[in-house]
């Protein structure tokens, strides 16, 4: 049977990224659809229709398998496929209990149906990660009894802070912002206000971070991304400052290929996309006079989530090669 289709932000993203590190155009996608499933005659025109299909569909997981492969390393993925659930804090010693409740007791017995003696994972999502069986259940929680002694790993790799300004997206874009960045393994995102974008609802900043969580054990994640507050432009000035590796999107700047350092030894990296409209003028002086490297996203004009996209894909898959790199010289 076909695959699910992408979505079509996801393959516009995905050709963006591919095209921001060959440094060339990338090939065009084919256009995501599910294919129909219709009865078909015989004949020369029926079977090339069919060869057809099966080519759409062949692409498809090609594309989506590409868009996976800086995917970490066994250590973040759920052992055995138990279900993962999220606990602010971990006992650290095998034998020990852990009360889980609300949202994710709901998930656990409600939606999973799980019941006393069945195995879970728990992690809380600083790094720590520990199997455990579920003891008790009751109209308030369950209680999980730690069948290991807890494990703390920590970060691998180039952790990216992603500063966007998202504030005035509707229609469902700055959640498909903020729960992809997630997916892609963003340390975390801050709301940036800008002159072109100075507000961000308060009701929607609760609302993405419950779609936080939710992407964070979806894809894996042992460590959670953070949604920082707000921030305006004057406020960045001093993180910028501080980073040797800031990129902020700019309209006619050289290619990011032509601008990543051959080498990095560096922890953290930021990256700046601006609202629809872009930057003002001041404002992209301001970044650049703190440190920020301006970098281009080829000849189109991408939307803010398709920037912030790209940006991310590309960046964390040139710091995942660099990284494996490293580890090969060791």
């Amino acid at each position: 049977s076909a695959p699910p289709p992408l979505h079509p932000r996801v393959l516009r993203a995905f050709v963006c990224s591919l095209h921001l590190l060959g440094g060339g155009s990338a090939a065009p996608a084919p256009a995501p659809g599910r294919i129909r499933r219709e009865r078909l005659g015989s004949g020369p025109a029926s079977t090339a229709l069919k060869r057809d299909r099966r080519d759409v569909a062949s692409r498809h997981l090609l594309v989506a398998a590409a868009a996976r492969a800086h995917s970490t390393a066994g250590g973040s993925r759920a052992r055995g496929g138990l279900p993962r659930f999220h606990s602010p804090t971990l006992p650290s010693s095998k034998g020990e209990e852990v009360r889980i409740q609300g949202d994710e007791f709901w998930h656990m017995t409600r939606v999973l149906r799980l019941g006393i003696n069945d195995r879970v994972e728990l992690f809380d999502g600083a790094g720590g990660l520990v199997e455990g069986s579920i003891q008790k259940v009751d109209k308030g929680g369950s209680d999980v009894k730690l069948l290991e002694d807890a494990r703390l790993i920590a970060p691998d790799g180039i952790q990216w802070h992603v500063y966007a300004a998202f504030g005035t997206l509707k229609g469902g874009r700055a959640d498909w912002l903020v729960e992809k960045c997630t997916e892609l393994g963003a340390c975390s995102v801050t709301p940036l206000l800008t002159e072109r974008c100075h507000t961000i609802a308060e009701n929607r900043v609760d609302r993405l971070q419950r779609l936080v969580l939710a992407a964070v054990k979806q894809c894996q994640r042992i460590h959670g991304m953070l949604l920082n507050p707000p921030i305006q432009i004057a406020d960045l000035q001093p993180v910028v400052s501080q980073s040797k590796l800031a990129f902020v999107a700019s309209a006619e700047s050289p290619p990011l290929l032509s601008t990543l350092p051959k080498s990095c030894n560096e922890e953290s990296g930021l990256l700046i996309v601006g609202p629809e409209g872009d930057f003002t003028e001041e404002e992209v002086n301001v970044l650049k006079a703190s440190g920020a490297v301006p970098v281009g996203l080829g000849p189109c004009r991408l939307r803010v989530e398709t920037a912030t996209i790209s940006l991310l894909s590309a960046l964390m898959l040139w710091s995942d090669a660099h990284r494996q790199e490293t580890l090969k010289c060791r």
